[in-house]
C-alpha cells in the first residue's frame, strides 16, 4: 500500500500494513516534524519525502506508485477513510448523547466529512461546524464561496491540516455543515496549552483548532454542550509552541 500524508494518516497506515506484514511506501513532505516522520519509519514503512505542496505530494506518489505497483490508499478522499474516521463522532454521541454542538477540526476533510455523516444521521437535530486555522483557509472559502479552492501555499502551525478538500469532501461538508470558523497562530497555541495544562490531554497543534474555534467565539457557543473532535497527539516535544 502506498499514501501521502503529513503524519497521522501516514501512521495509520504505516502501522496497519505492518500487523498485516504488507509493505507500506509513504510519502510525507519535508515540513512534516520529525516525530511523525519517526513514527512512520517505527512502523517499518519506507519514507519519501518531498516539497510541502499538493502537487510535489501527488507527482512523488505517482512515481512510487509506479515503482512499487502499491495500491493507493487515500488519507481523506475513499469512502472507507471517511467511515472509518466517522467512528470518532460515533463513539463522542455514544459517551455525551445530550450534544447541542459537534465540531471537528478540517484539513482534507476526511474526517469531517465521517463526522458530519455520523452526527447527521443519528442526531440531526445537533448542529455541526467545522474548524479551520487562518492560515489555511481553503474549505472556508470554498463552502463560502460554493466552489472548490486549493490549499496553496497554507500558512500554519497546525500542519495535520495543510491539505484541500476534495470533490468527494466539499460536497459532503457544504451539504452538513452549519459553517466553519477560521482561527489565528496565537488562539490555536493557547487552545492547545489550555489542553495540556488544564485536561491533560497532549494534543498536537491540529487537535487544538476546534477548541481555539469555540474560545474565540464564545457568545456563539455560551450555554451551550459542545463535542470537540481531538484528532492527533503526534506533538514535537522538542519544538513546543511555547
Amino acid at each position: 500500500v502506498c499514501t501521502h500524508s503529513s503524519g497521522n494518516h501516514a501512521a495509520a497506515l504505516a502501522r496497519a500494513a505492518g500487523l498485516r506484514d504488507v509493505p507500506a511506501y509513504i510519502v510525507m513532505p519535508s515540513s512534516a516534524p520529525p516525530v511523525k516522520k519517526a513514527a512512520v519509519a517505527g512502523y517499518g514503512a519506507v519514507l519519501t519525502e518531498c516539497e510541502p505542496t499538493l502537487e510535489a505530494r501527488e507527482s512523488t506518489l505517482a512515481e512510487v506508485r509506479d515503482r512499487t505497483g502499491a495500491t493507493f490508499v487515500h488519507p481523506y478522499d475513499d469512502p472507507h477513510v471517511i467511515a472509518g474516521q466517522g467512528t470518532a463522532a460515533l463513539e463522542l454521541l455514544e459517551q455525551a448523547p445530550d450534544l447541542d454542538v459537534v465540531m471537528p477540526p478540517i484539513g482534507g476533510g476526511g474526517l469531517a466529512s465521517g463526522t458530519t455523516i455520523t452526527v447527521s444521521s443519528l442526531r440531526p437535530e445537533i448542529e455541526l461546524w467545522g474548524a479551520e486555522p487562518a492560515g489555511a483557509d481553503d474549505a472556508f472559502r470554498s463552502l463560502r464561496d460554493g466552489t472548490l479552492h486549493p490549499s496553496v501555499k497554507p500558512t500554519t502551525i497546525a500542519d495535520g491540516l495543510l491539505t484541500s478538500l476534495s470533490d468527494r469532501t466539499f460536497r459532503i461538508l457544504s451539504g452538513g455543515l452549519a459553517g466553519i470558523l477560521t482561527v489565528d497562530e496565537q488562539t490555536i497555541v493557547c487552545a492547545m496549552r489550555l489542553l495540556w495544562e488544564r485536561a491533560k490531554l497532549l494534543v498536537e497543534p491540529s487537535a487544538a483548532v476546534p477548541l481555539a474555534a469555540v474560545l474565540a467565539n464564545r457568545e456563539r457557543f455560551e450555554g451551550r454542550r459542545v463535542g470537540l473532535i481531538l484528532s492527533g497527539g503526534n506533538t514535537d516535544l522538542e519544538n513546543l509552541p511555547w
